[in-house]
């Protein structure tokens, strides 16, 4: 994980705020080539943010991430968008138009940004919808899909273009279990297939620590925990024993810094 040559992803010293909250505070990780690594955190600690920094559509207030040896925002647009062309990303709502087809939504990627025939573009859509189990809805609209049908599809346009690196922002939200595991051994397929790096950004624990190589626990702005799964879930690390195994007191609050309870209901004044 700390030889530059096989990084493909750099953070270090990380600082984000949104206004006067604190996002990250010093944050460091490495994802390293051909890897599936997951970013795993409680809600609110800033995983979907952390992939909009690595995307470049948000700028660090200090510190620097690196794609390929390359510091992002300092990109000017062209070295921008010639970067976001071997990215692939999966939004955490599945982000599909919904005024066109299921083809369509996998085509989209392929005509924005190649000049590929249309007999090419139709073979590699139906290339990406079998590898998804979908090919026969190709032509359905989005909102004749499924949830878990959904996902897939816009797992299919997220690798679309084979992309260097895969992002997939909580993949496993709102899926059956049948649904869940699919998808899971999908983006482990897929990554081992076209020789990829993919992130997976999830609260899911048990999904995500069956199909990773790595993982990052995030918590108050840094890393508060990380490593291979199986060294993760024996960790006595309180944090990591909390998180991982679901336990409701430890470290991480239930509830959200405030005035006391007595206070605010006006007893004792």
């Amino acid at each position: 994980m700390t030889q530059s040559s096989e990084t493909l992803i750099e953070i270090e010293d990380l600082h984000f705020s949104f206004g006067d909250k604190k996002i990250f505070n010093g944050i460091n990780l490495r994802v390293p080539r051909g890897k599936v690594v997951a970013i795993l955190g409680v809600g609110g600690s800033g995983k979907s943010t952390l992939l909009r920094l690595i995307g470049g559509q948000l700028r660090p207030q200090r510190g620097s991430v690196k794609v390929s040896g390359k510091i992002i925002h300092e990109l000017d647009s062209e070295g921008l968008y010639a970067m976001r062309r071997d990215l692939g990303l999966m939004f955490q709502a599945g982000g599909l138009f919904s005024d066109i087809s299921v083809f369509e939504n996998i085509a989209f990627p392929m005509r924005e940004l190649t000049d590929m025939p249309e007999e090419v573009i139709r073979d590699l859509v139906t290339m990406k919808l079998q590898a998804v189990g979908l090919r026969g809805a190709s032509h359905l609209m989005p909102n004749e899909l499924s949830g878990g049908m959904a996902r897939r599809v816009a797992l299919a346009r997220a690798i679309a273009l084979d992309p260097l690196l895969t992002m997939y922002d909580e993949p496993f939200a709102g899926l059956d279990p049948i649904s869940l595991n699919i998808i899971a051994l999908l983006i482990r397929r897929l990554n081992d297939a076209l020789a990829a790096t993919s992130i997976v950004v999830t609260y899911d624990v048990s999904e995500s620590l069956k199909v990773v190589d790595y993982a990052y626990l995030i918590h108050k702005g840094l890393v508060a925990a990380e490593g291979a799964p199986a060294d993760l879930i024996v960790s006595k690390d309180p944090f990591v024993q909390q998180f991982l195994h679901a336990q409701p007191t430890g470290p991480v609050e239930f509830h959200m810094e405030s005035p006391p309870y007595g206070e605010d209901m006006g007893i004792g004044t």
